[in-house]
């Protein structure tokens, strides 16, 4: 539904569609890669575009330097509700890079069997969700020469490397930023044509182990046997992580846990979730998780223990038999509820340590932790918006959780007391973090779109 008001922002938006490409395009080829020191040039040009951008269409916008990379805080002024919109600039390396088919920062519209699509690196994560949202206020500017909220956007450069800088900023900057709710565009859509208010996200903590044993590496015909080997070791400890039936066998871990209420179970079952189809999108077909869970249970509500890499003794071509002096793993935990990632950390460890023979010595590095966001849709603006979405895309727009971890949310509510309303257009083939990422035009036209309605709808 659209009214005398409406109309002819999103007019606007599907005129200046070409225009609001370009400009995305352009910030794409900026190679923002918040982890990789080489490019830390590169992320400070792309905080300054942003900048230029904001101050084109009225925004007092300005870059705070940090002890990482710059942060963007830009000001409308004006009346009505007080709204924070967030998103991110930086993107993930682009490794391997023989994997994908163009330059990832020679970003170019391509058509596929499934319509025209962005492509190139940040194109979805998060460079294109982003600037859905400045191109909604520059059609609102351009139609009726202000916005119709008091808008402040917050633009991060460090969301891909672990945001460092994030805290500290939010700390020292919380007058500038305070406001009425936070949005939050960096997740995606439930289906292709059915949009999606995520109310819940999964914390996360990274664990990195490291088992030592021999001085070097030594040769298993004249060692093996009596040496203990820290792949063996290690095997054992990853193997000790789960139980028969999938549960995390790490002490306390479910200390926190919530059961999945029967009003939000009844909801998710009528989303119809076909998990078969889901895996079989990745050639797999049996859900893994916990025995007796739904399928969107394992995703969204549910903890999770897994292995992200490892690495002992010779990996390369062919055959070494040798019995390595080290073995190391990378595991994270996904957490639900009020799940603490600090005493998990340390029961992790015990557990670990209790396990390392006399002959072993173990070395930990840890990868941050979050707590789980749980958002409360008791706020206005969730009926507000889903009433937009639902406007704007075929299907009605969902409440759904995330198996992700989005930190700021819960940052927001604990260092600003602000609730945080996320609101993304990614679909899930969008191959984020992987080669090949790319944004449906789409998604970046009717996402653009939407956020036009949900302005209208929070100030009507």
């Amino acid at each position: 539904m659209t009214d005398a008001t409406l109309a002819p922002v999103l007019q606007k938006i599907d005129d200046d569609l070409d225009a609001a490409t370009a400009r995305l395009l352009d910030l794409l080829r900026i190679p923002s890669i918040s982890t990789d020191p080489a490019f830390k040039s590169d992320c400070d040009r792309a905080a300054d575009w942003l900048v230029d951008d904001l101050q084109s269409i009225g925004f007092e916008a300005r870059k705070y330097p940090t002890d990482g990379h710059p942060m963007v805080v830009a000001h409308s002024g004006g009346t009505g509700p007080n709204v924070l919109f967030y998103g991110h600039y930086d993107v993930q390396p682009v490794d391997p890079l023989n994997l994908w088919d163009r330059d990832p920062f020679d970003p170019a519209i391509e058509q596929t069997a499934k319509g025209p699509v962005i492509r190139g690196r940040g194109s979805s994560d998060d460079k294109g969700q982003l600037m859905t949202f400045v191109e909604a206020c520059r059609a609102w500017k351009a139609v009726h020469g202000t916005l119709p909220a008091n808008i402040t956007l917050f633009f991060e450069g460090e969301e891909e490397s672990g945001s460092p800088s994030l805290i500290p900023f939010l700390k020292s900057h919380a007058d500038i930023l305070k406001s009425d709710i936070a949005l939050i565009c960096d997740t995606g859509m439930y289906g292709e044509e059915t949009p999606a208010i995520i109310t819940q996200l999964r914390g996360l903590l990274g664990e990195e182990v490291t088992i030592h044993g021999p001085s070097k590496d030594l040769h298993s015909g004249m060692y093996g046997g009596i040496a203990m080997n820290p792949a063996r070791v290690l095997a054992k400890v990853i193997a000790s992580l789960h139980d028969d039936t999938g549960r995390i066998t790490v002490p306390g871990f479910y200390d926190g846990v919530p059961e999945l209420s029967n009003a939000l179970a009844a909801s998710w079952d009528d989303l119809n979730f076909d998990a078969e189809a889901f895996l079989g999108e990745v050639g797999l077909k049996i859900p893994a998780g916990e025995q007796g869970r739904r399928p969107l249970e394992m995703i969204w509500s549910r903890p999770t223990c897994e292995v992200n890499g490892m690495t002992a003794g010779y990996t390369g071509d062919g055959f070494k038999t040798v019995l390595p002096a080290q073995a190391s793993a990378k595991i994270s935990f996904r957490l639900v509820g009020t799940q603490d990632p600090h005493a998990i950390r340390e029961s992790f460890r015990k557990m670990v340590q209790d396990m390392i023979p006399a002959d072993c010595r173990v070395e930990f590095h840890s990868h941050g932790a979050s707590a789980a966001g749980q958002m409360s849709t008791d706020h206005p603006a969730f009926t507000q918006a889903r009433s937009a979405l639902s406007d704007e895309w075929p299907q009605a727009a969902a409440y759904v959780g995330c198996g992700g971890s989005i930190p700021i949310a819960a940052y927001f509510k604990q260092y600003l007391d602000m609730d945080a309303m996320l609101i993304g257009f990614g679909k899930d083939d969008d191959q984020i973090h992987s080669p090949n990422e790319k944004y449906d035009l789409s998604s970046f036209h009717k996402g653009t779109r939407s956020w036009a309605r949900i302005l209208r709808a929070m100030t009507a």
